[in-house]
């Protein structure tokens, strides 16, 4: 067999392997962050959010068709997410395809670059690249990755694809007509836009594959040549996805605005004269036979059609879809949905510092929204993106740590840096900051997890006990991490340590080394795609910290260039082992490194990338939705609490009657505005507000201001505020002599339902209304919507029973209405309630519903495969099951009070069986599920579980112990929960009359043991 049919072959056979791996580990329905978001949107080609990622949605769409005739036709699907999962698993395996590939022309160019290569050549290559695409098959990035409908997979897969044609014409440049591979390219370029930018990072590195196939190589050539990759990436990143939107928009401004012209007629004629003028001057080109002019042009015009797959969010969000974020449906709210405006922009090159002086406001870009009454149809100025000015001398170049408006923010720059409350950041502290955190701990930790190792799932911020990189070694380990096999037992069992010995990294520094004395021009260039797809990224990125999640999916693309390199390493260990073994050395140097690389991160990776059993997002959903009474409103926050929910409503039909309101977003006034339609079985919600009261910049802050003449503890009815506030009558002059609105008092009351003031036991004297008050000085635009919300839905009748997610277990109190939060399983809902729930003399409702809780944990809920053992749940998994065991603790607590104790112990059985110390090992917060043993009479299971979180927390303050003093420093604060938990667990047990388990958890001498003081021989 040839070697091209050879190289094929083991390329296919890769795919396969690869599928097999991710099929075999995939989840089977929704995951949380973005995937539920993308899942929703596809089903039903809908408008997620910005930048959007259209051609990926379409992508999607097309998968979900073979979940059946129900996905036909958008209808309610179980097996759509199973469907549209694959794509990534298609995606994965057809990227590792290419890598596989890429490394071989690679190696070929080395090993036989004038001939075709003899039997042993073509084991060589195919050895190389088999090791190096296992390697990248099997990394922690990319496997996370593959396995769940998120971008970064398919992203991945043009990465690949592309940088393979760019070799593939490097192959044939000299041939006829090989230049359409460079057209391919760009129409592959162009359409990765619709699915992930990261993919624009490949333009700098195929630069150089061309300069150094056409031209004579020279320091200035190589320079100039890397500025015009750089400038052609600039040309995509900034003058086809950025300004042909906004001239678009000022095209299509001026034809409604000035010419009176219908909506969409300017955008279609600027696509239109675009059209023309690009033919125009393609046909000049080539009547002037400017072949590279030509040939750019050409170029440009496939990257544009790829970038046309921007049309169909306009189209969809034309059709108010039930998901449609910022509601791009014209040219001109375009604009900011692919310029991301929501988000923060960092700077970049110059900026400020996080305590530089805010002097003053500087009117930004204007902003638009569509009004239409009868044949009038205009686009409205709303306002401007206003930025915040600095003081001038506190402004400099490489700003790194710039975030001066998150209060912890700047508390993590300050602890950091070791600054003082007062004392200002200088340049040094700057690039102490980008060297030491954005650096290494932002970029160099997360490719080190892929192929050196990591210490567990866990979060961290550069303490010792969470998210490290480790290799297995413990004299590289313990500077960072300290003794790991000290740790109690969630943290030393973790699923995600994951030890590789630095074995990957050692073959691919190996590669990299043999690589550039072999053929530097190509080392190079793997050099500059592993440099813009890594280190550029977090220069670019300027990333805050406390970020919510792990960035690592960020800078997956360097870890694709670095296992070019692991290939190479097996080239490297080859021509070392000739030395030994001249005829024998192929099989012994690819024997090591398979089991030395690819086979050791298979063993180690499997248990925390296997999500074949793991259901969670879609059981957390499920669970929340069906907690809500008909035709109720849901507040939610963040991304989990949220997408998932559009999951199930959008693709499995599962409660479509709940209105889903996230509070993040009633900043927007676009999102507002949907709030007045019905969304499927869901009614609109209630609103005093009118358009103008939202839209634009209105409202966006409203100030209290104490009359004079008003009693400043007097409340108002919520009503009459929010009409008051949105009364232009009402408003006042500010020291610029703009008349604005105010916030007349800080105390609110609501009126209670008709049912409810007709009970005796409430019409004590103010028992018909709800009191609260806001704790600020004024509110923004979301706390003043939910206002609205509230005054609307009350003033009705209570007719929409109002609830708050309750996933997270650190519920925020949400203006103040705290007290009249009732718990209902694992959500928290507002009055009304019966007059026994109300206790009017304290005004606070009774916190539980016993019965629906109780029925809800027992019978209604699912667990999402956490009652396996088998299950893995990283650690923003482990946050959703959390409420699952603090409500339903609080749920048994309150059972044992009133007598009902057997039935607190079997909702702590069933809790123990349906989320096992397998799936969530037992924490901290577990000490309060052995306090509820112990309330409820079962001591044998209270000591049971008491020992055991003694044993972990002994270990754990062992841990700190033996840490390094500077180490310590940093984990003070859990030493000392540490011994207060323990102390609290005896303290339970004595209560109990337990006193045989009260002295083991303190100790023999009865007395609290602060440390145990174990010095492992290392130390």
């Amino acid at each position: 067999m040839t070697y091209r049919k050879l190289n094929n072959l083991a390329g296919w056979l890769l795919a396969l392997l690869a599928f097999i791996l991710y099929w075999l580990t995939m989840e089977r329905t929704a995951s949380f962050w973005d995937c539920g978001e993308f899942l929703a949107c596809a089903y039903k080609l809908e408008v997620g959010h910005s930048p959007g990622a259209p051609l990926f949605m379409l992508l999607q769409r097309l998968f979900a068709l073979f979940a059946g005739p129900d996905a036909w036709l958008a209808r309610p699907s179980t097996r759509a997410a199973y469907a549209i999962n694959l794509l990534s698993v298609l995606s994965s395996a057809l990227t590792i395809m290419f890598l596989f590939w890429t490394i071989t022309r690679l190696a070929r160019k080395i090993i036989s670059p004038r001939s075709m290569p003899d039997r042993r050549q073509t084991l060589l290559i195919l050895a190389a690249g088999i090791i190096g695409a296992l390697a990248y098959t099997c990394s922690d990035t990319f496997w996370f990755s593959a396995v769940e409908a998120e971008v970064y997979a398919t992203s991945s897969l043009f990465t690949a694809l592309v940088f393979w044609a760019a070799l593939r014409w490097e192959a044939i440049a000299d041939e006829p007509y090989a230049d359409r591979w460079l057209l391919l390219i760009a129409y592959l370029v162009g359409m990765s836009i619709g699915v992930h930018l990261l993919n624009l990072l490949t333009i700098p590195a195929i630069a150089m594959v061309w300069y150094f196939r056409r031209k004579k190589t020279s320091p200035q050539g190589v320079l100039l040549a890397l500025l015009t990759g750089c400038l052609l990436l600039g040309i995509v990143q900034f003058g086809v996805i950025q300004y042909l939107p906004i001239l678009a928009s000022v095209v299509e401004l001026f034809f409604v605005n000035s010419l009176d012209l219908p909506f969409q007629s300017g955008a279609i004629f600027f696509v239109l004269l675009l059209a023309a003028g690009l033919t125009v001057l393609l046909r000049l080109t080539q009547r002037k036979r400017c072949y590279a002019l030509h040939t750019a042009v050409l170029g440009l015009i496939f990257i544009i059609i790829g970038f046309s797959c921007y049309i169909v969010p306009v189209i969809r969000s034309l059709a108010n879809t039930p998901v449609d974020v910022n509601n791009p449906d014209n040219a001109v709210s375009l604009v900011p949905y692919v310029q991301r405006e929501q988000y923060v922009h960092p700077p970049l090159l110059y900026g400020q510092d996080f305590d530089s002086p805010v002097t003053g406001v500087k009117e930004g870009k204007p902003f638009y929204y569509r009004q239409q009454d009868g044949k009038n149809h205009r686009y409205i100025p709303a306002g401007a993106r206003n930025e915040y000015t600095f003081e001038e001398g506190s402004l400099r170049f490489f700003p790194r740590i710039w975030d001066n408006f998150e209060a912890s923010h700047q508390a993590f720059y300050r602890r950091y840096l070791g600054l003082g409350k007062d004392e200002s950041p200088s340049a040094k502290d700057n690039l102490s900051f980008f060297s030491g955190y954005q650096m290494n701990w932002l970029w160099w930790r997360y490719f080190m997890w892929n192929y050196a190792g990591r210490q567990n799932d866990a979060e961290g911020q550069g303490e010792p006990r969470n998210g490290n990189w480790i290799s297995g070694i413990p004299f590289l380990d313990y500077p960072r991490t300290g003794h790991i096999d000290l740790m109690s037992d969630p943290y030393r069992y973790n699923a995600a340590r994951n030890e590789f010995y630095c074995l990957p990294l050692l073959l691919g520094l190996a590669g990299m080394i043999w690589h550039f004395r072999r053929q530097g021009k190509d080392a190079f260039i793997i050099l500059l795609l592993f440099f813009f797809t890594g280190i550029a990224i977090a220069l670019y990125l300027n990333m805050s910290p406390l970020q919510p999640r792990e960035r690592d999916y960020a800078f997956a693309g360097c870890t694709y260039a670095f296992a070019v390199w692991i290939g190479m390493g097996v080239l490297a260990i080859e021509q070392v082992l000739r030395k030994v073994l001249p005829r024998f050395s192929l099989i012994p140097a690819f024997s090591i490194c398979l089991l030395a690389v690819p086979v050791l991160m298979l063993k180690e990776g499997w248990d925390d990338h296997n999500r074949s059993g793991k259901t969670l997002a879609q059981a957390t959903a499920r669970n929340t939705l069906l907690s809500c009474a008909p035709n109720a409103i849901l507040f939610t926050q963040g991304d989990n609490d949220t997408y998932p929910l559009w999951y199930l409503q959008e693709v499995e039909g599962v409660r479509p009657d709940v209105r889903v309101v996230i509070m993040e977003l009633l900043n927007a006034d676009w999102y507002i505005d949907q709030l007045n339609y019905k969304l499927n079985d869901a009614d609109a919600a209630p609103m005093v507000w009118r358009r103008e009261d939202y839209m634009g910049d209105a409202h966006n802050y409203t100030s209290y201001y104490h009359h004079p003449q008003l009693a400043e503890d007097r409340f108002f009815d919520l009503y009459e505020v929010c009409s008051f506030i949105g009364s232009k009558q009402s408003q006042l002059r500010n020291r610029a002599g703009e008349a604005v609105s105010y916030l007349p008092s800080k105390h609110f009351s609501l009126p209670l339902p008709p049912g409810v003031q007709q009970q005796p036991a409430v019409m004590a004297e103010d028992s018909s209304r709800l009191y609260f008050s806001i704790p600020g000085e004024g509110v923004q635009k979301k706390e003043l919507a939910v206002m609205n919300i509230l005054a609307a839905n009350a003033r009705s009748g209570w007719k929409r029973p109002i609830y708050f997610n309750g996933s997270y277990p650190n519920k925020e109190d949400v203006l103040g209405l705290s007290p009249y939060l009732r718990m209902e399983g694992i959500v928290y809902r507002l009055a009304p309630f019966t007059a026994g729930d109300y206790n009017a003399a304290a005004r606070q409702v009774d916190n539980i519903d016993v019965e629906k809780s109780l029925h809800c944990f027992t019978s209604l809920y699912r667990y999402g495969g956490a009652e396996r053992s088998d299950t893995y749940f990283d650690e923003k998994n482990r946050v959703m099951l959390m409420s699952y065991r603090i409500n339903s603790v609080t749920l048994a607590e309150r059972l044992s009070t009133t007598g009902r104790k057997a039935e607190a112990i079997r909702l702590l059985d069933k809790m123990e069986r349906n989320i096992t110390a397998a799936a969530y090992p037992h924490d901290e917060l577990s000490v309060y599920m052995a306090e509820a043993y112990y309330h409820a009479g079962a001591h044998t299971k209270a000591a049971r579980l008491s020992l055991l979180l003694a044993a972990n927390l002994r270990r754990d303050m062992a841990w700190i112990n033996d840490l390094a003093p500077a180490q310590q420093e940093s984990t003070a604060y859990d030493l000392q929960r540490d011994t207060a938990l323990l102390q609290r667990l005896a303290a339970a047990a004595r209560e109990a009359g337990d006193e045989d388990t009260a002295r083991h958890v303190q100790g023999t001498s009865g007395e609290a043991m602060p440390a145990i003081q174990y010095k492992p021989s290392l130390h």
